[in-house]
């Protein structure tokens, strides 16, 4: 069972790139998740890569489209990413040290900050980025 489903009404920011990134970023979590329960730390290692690697591209996509309009939350909206990077830099460097799991609790707090993040600060560049002709 997935343990997050994107859908427009709850996720969507009317910019199709953010959009189908975001998409990827809830498979990618549906896959790490399946790993997590499944009990294979080396699949729940790769399957971490590939989310850390698929959210980075996606924060950097995204933040320079906001550079490129000026977003006036520009930089609250890049601190925001800087520290669940970090969060996830070093959870990333433990677990590949053997220090600590990848469990469902990481995964549900992954959940957790895409279900606050997307819908009350994503949505908020929706008109400036389809004003600035970004889709």
């Amino acid at each position: 069972m997935s343990l997050i489903t994107w859908n427009a009404e709850q996720f969507g920011t009317n910019v199709a790139t953010h959009d189908k990134e975001h998409q990827q970023i809830f498979d990618a979590l549906n896959a790490l998740h399946a790993s997590v329960e499944g009990g294979d730390r080396a699949t729940t290692g790769q399957k971490l890569d590939q989310l850390l690697d698929i959210v980075q591209s996606h924060f950097k996509s995204e933040e320079e489209n906001l550079a490129k309009v000026g977003y006036a939350e520009f930089d609250a909206h890049k601190a925001a990413h800087d520290h669940l990077l970090a969060t996830c830099t070093d959870l990333h460097a433990k677990f590949s040290a053997g220090q600590t799991e990848i469990t469902p609790d990481t995964t549900g707090f992954l959940k957790d900050w895409l279900v606050g993040h997307i819908p009350n600060v994503d949505r908020a560049y929706s008109e400036p980025l389809k004003a600035a002709g970004v889709a």
